[in-house]
């Protein structure tokens, strides 16, 4: 089945002009990309289809509702906690953080400081023993870093996965036998070691008694995040629930980085002030020349072929390079550190990397959300971390399976 179409194939099946692509490609509405060998834009046939689908809806209603009641209280524990985002937007969404784990002392300081009464649990989550949660934790999540495995027959079991930290979350997952489990990660891991990797995860949580719902690749532009950030989320359903999990609903308004920095809809004030790091003076005079939603190539030619080096003769679009974000369109997807040259995210007005707070606000964190550690160790914190309106979204989701499996289970 042809997996990609081609720009001029995308034009025809939507009848937009081609131009009309490449700038819904800038503003994060149809995200292309790059034939490896040819170097010419592609399009998913998938984010075709989808987006077809959001053409021919009623957009007269331009937001949609995802938010649902907690009929009960349900408890989560996390896993890889990181800085918080997942957690927060879950404890926002109505359910209950009763124990996280994370291994960096900083990101652990944070999660603290911001919520006294969280039981954060630090350290390598191989040292700790869940079993005591058996019961007690509805939901179980983590943010696994996806590592290969090692194969031993055609089905993959969790002894397999020894040694990786999927495995980890499957140990724990089985310890506690919550009502559903939910595990993110990069867009990357469907197609990394070819996707067995993947096939290896849905084996091994089938293994210890879960359903997989179909994987989603969520894109955050869609759930009030200015920003175009992807996550693939992996759901596990114990196999004695009876009840599909319903992925949220994507919003049609796409957030902006004015949305983001200044008062509005997002947010009630502009940006706070806060720490940031600045660019050395050669990179200033370059990114000085590069106008708002520009990048490399709308440098001189000759500061092109200088600052770019050898990269300048490779293919490949590296849009990341030089670019400077505009006002009226969604962030590039923030990195751990702001001022990386193949990741350059420069603020719209000012030659200068985003601060730590600008970070964070189009991370959707709130402004009272403090980060502990350097200011390399915040910005670490933050680019790792999860939308906080992603993580609301996804809450919803994971309420409304619960609510209706209590509601099954304690008829009145």
């Amino acid at each position: 089945m042809k997996e990609y179409l081609t720009l001029a194939e995308t034009s025809k099946l939507i009848g937009k002009s081609k131009e009309t692509l490449r700038r819904w490609d800038k503003e994060g509405i149809l995200n292309a990309v790059r034939e490896p060998v040819s170097n010419y834009r592609m399009y998913r046939k998938s984010d075709v289809q989808d987006l077809l689908g959001s053409l021919f809806k009623d957009v007269t209603n331009d937001e949609i509702s995802n938010f649902v009641k907690a009929e009960n209280e349900y408890s989560v524990l996390e896993l890889f906690a990181g800085a918080g985002g997942l957690a927060l937007g879950l404890e926002k969404s109505g359910l209950k953080c009763i124990a996280l784990n994370e291994i960096d002392k900083w990101a652990c300081e944070t999660l603290r400081n911001n919520r006294p009464n969280w039981n954060v649990l630090e350290g390598d989550v191989k040292n700790f023993d869940f079993s005591g949660y058996k019961g007690k934790v509805d939901v179980v999540t983590g943010g696994f870093p996806c590592q290969a495995f090692s194969y031993a027959g055609k089905k993959l079991g969790l002894n397999d996965a020894r040694g990786t930290l999927f495995y980890e979350f499957a140990r724990v997952v089985q310890q506690v036998k919550p009502a559903i489990c939910i595990g993110e990660n990069v867009r990357g891991l469907l197609s990394h070691n070819h996707g067995k990797t993947l096939k290896g995860m849905i084996s091994i949580l089938d293994e210890i008694g879960y359903k997989i719902a179909p994987v989603e690749v969520l894109k955050a532009i869609h759930y009030k995040v200015p920003q175009k950030r992807e996550r693939l989320v992996l759901v596990g359903v114990r196999k004695d629930i009876d009840i599909e999990f319903e992925y949220p609903k994507p919003h049609k308004r796409i957030y902006t980085l004015k949305d983001a920095l200044k008062k509005g809809d997002l947010f009630d004030c502009n940006v706070p002030k806060s720490k940031g790091v600045k660019y050395p003076e050669y990179k200033k005079q370059v990114l000085d020349l590069v106008p708002p939603k520009g990048y490399w190539r709308d440098l001189p030619v000759d500061i092109q072929k200088e600052y770019m080096g050898g990269s300048y003769y490779l293919g490949g679009g590296k849009t990341g390079m030089a670019r400077r974000i505009g006002w009226d369109e969604p962030s590039l997807t923030l990195t751990c550190s702001p001022a990386q040259k193949q990741t350059e995210r420069c603020h719209p007005d000012e030659t200068r990397p985003f601060t730590v707070r600008e970070y964070a606000r189009i991370q959707t964190f709130p402004d009272e959300w403090e980060f502990a550690g350097s200011v390399a160790q915040q910005y670490k914190q933050i680019g790792n971390a999860v939308p906080v309106n992603l993580g609301i979204e996804i809450g919803y989701s994971i309420i409304k399976l619960l609510n209706k499996y209590y509601s099954l289970s304690n008829p009145r």
